[in-house]
């Protein structure tokens, strides 16, 4: 017997896809319908997010659920976290959606710290310290365009501002907002002192939404465009929450990795760790469904490896970034480089012996990540890689050394000793990267699935839809519907 279709529309940094999901004779069954690039464009002198082009790339793959015949009883959307929307009283954008990796948080930190020491807000909030996160983007905008703040009604999260653009209802759902670094860990609501201290109008903050409510249907207008009506039910919009979600650990001794752009090593918790000891191991208490929180580290991740492949390739990642000058052994679009080509190329140069610190925020948006990475080997005096080979083994080494001491911080921090890593995520693919982990971690590795976060908005959609009872009933479908590899330390 098969049961209904369930939508997840998940947005990641490069791309968005249409995952339709059913269960059928017991098993979870996915069927990705569309996909849509996601690009950043340049607009007012920022980094931003074409909003225009993504809501038009969800409404095509609505229609292609039409075209099969296969119309989801529920649909949500998870994305990135930390960016957001702002909307006036009559629910129009006020502004860009500036995207997080733009320079303008330059120096906000200190803006922010001038109110409120960093000690005392991830007391409050438990969330890490990135150049990134929503509270320096606020005080950045507070500084550039306080009549922005002042125009605006609400502030939506971008996932949740999709949800208001497909249903016509406003709700900010809490695993997203906690990324923001507003949200008071121990109460799991905006921090009502901390927006006063900021001078953040509280009118932009309403009441948070757990993964399972229901948003609304679709406008008619919308049902009409794409042919069907369909209730929008949130999933945890955050996509590392939902990737948490999918991972299939039996017990609470396997660090999860959520292996993308970002690599989001860590542990689910029943409370956060806000002491200092975590605080200056930069360790992040992100709300997850059911308050699970997810006690983890952002680490550079596939980012790295992206860029790599993009300049080799010729692309360039942002117009009007100078490129700094790089010297291999091959220039810019001389060959079309795929992953597996680079993957290889990493394993050919095995004994290479250069490392850098993956987290340093020179890899967060550089001119040229090739040169960044030749500079900072040659500044700390080791080799600096000189062919793609080496490089690539550079880059590994140092993400896998990340790793590495994550899980030592973690194992320190909460006082447990891990026996497994979980992989989930398109990065589980990277059997190199895997067997390189368990190696140097001396941990096994489970890798799968790769669609963890799509599974995981899926499993609070079918939870609501009565498919499953609870989490653990669906990780145990999960465990039995997707392909996981046990990768042993060599």
């Amino acid at each position: 017997p098969m049961g209904p279709y369930y939508l997840a529309i998940d947005i990641g940094a490069s791309s968005g896809r249409h995952i339709l999901g059913h269960r059928e004779n017991g098993r979870m069954v996915l069927e990705e319908v569309h996909r849509f690039d996601n690009r950043q464009i340049r607009k007012n002198g920022h980094d931003c997010w074409d909003i225009d082009h993504l809501w038009q790339g969800i409404l095509d793959g609505l229609k292609v659920c039409k075209a099969l015949g296969k119309i989801p009883a529920t649909v949500g959307i998870d994305t990135w976290a930390v960016d957001f929307v702002l909307l006036d009283r009559n629910g129009a954008p006020v502004g860009d959606a500036v995207a997080y990796r733009d320079g303008r948080t330059e120096g906000a930190d200190e803006l922010v710290e001038e109110k409120i020491s960093h000690a005392e807000l991830y007391e409050r909030t438990g969330i890490q310290k990135q150049p990134f996160n929503t509270i320096y983007q606020l005080a950045a905008l507070q500084k550039e365009h306080p009549e922005q703040l002042e125009a605006a009604h609400s502030l939506l999260m971008i996932p949740d501002y999709f949800h208001y653009r497909l249903t016509g209802v406003q709700k900010q759902e809490y695993t997203n907002a906690t990324s923001t670094g507003l949200v008071n860990a121990v109460q799991k609501t905006w921090d009502r002192e901390l927006l006063d201290l900021l001078g953040l109008p509280r009118r932009l903050f309403g009441p948070l939404s757990m993964p399972g409510t229901e948003v609304g249907s679709l406008r008619e207008e919308i049902a009409a465009e794409v042919g069907f009506q369909t209730t929008v039910v949130l999933p945890a919009t955050h996509d590392t929450g939902s990737a948490f979600l999918a991972v299939p650990a039996e017990d609470d001794r396997a660090v999860y990795l959520s292996s993308g752009t970002w690599s989001l090593l860590g542990v689910e918790n029943d409370a956060p760790i806000t002491t200092g000891e975590s605080r200056r191991h930069n360790f992040t208490n992100e709300g997850g469904a059911w308050y699970r929180y997810r006690y983890l580290k952002n680490i550079m991740g596939l980012w790295m490896i992206q860029s790599i492949r993009r300049e080799l390739n010729g692309v360039d990642y942002v117009a009007g970034k100078e490129r700094a000058a790089w010297t291999l052994d091959v220039q810019p679009g001389e060959k079309q480089w795929s992953f597996p080509d680079l993957i290889a190329a990493a394993e050919s140069a095995a004994d290479f012996p250069s490392v850098v610190n993956a987290n340093d925020d020179a890899f967060l948006a550089p001119a040229s990540m090739i040169a960044v990475i030749q500079a900072t080997c040659a500044t700390a005096g080791q080799p600096v890689p000189r062919t793609v080979a080496q490089l690539m083994q550079c880059v590994y080494r140092s993400l896998t050394l990340c790793y590495k001491c994550a899980v030592d911080e973690l194992s320190q921090l909460t006082g447990k000793r891990y026996t497994a890593i979980h992989i989930v995520g398109g990065g589980c693919q990277d059997n190199y990267l895997n067997r390189m982990t368990a190696t140097i971690c001396r941990l096994p590795v489970w890798a799968g699935p790769v669609e963890g976060t799509a599974i995981g908005n899926l499993v609070i959609q079918m939870i609501h839809g009565s498919e499953f009872a609870d989490l653990s009933a669906a990780r145990q479908c999960i465990r039995e519907s997707f392909d996981i590899k046990e990768v042993l330390p060599q």
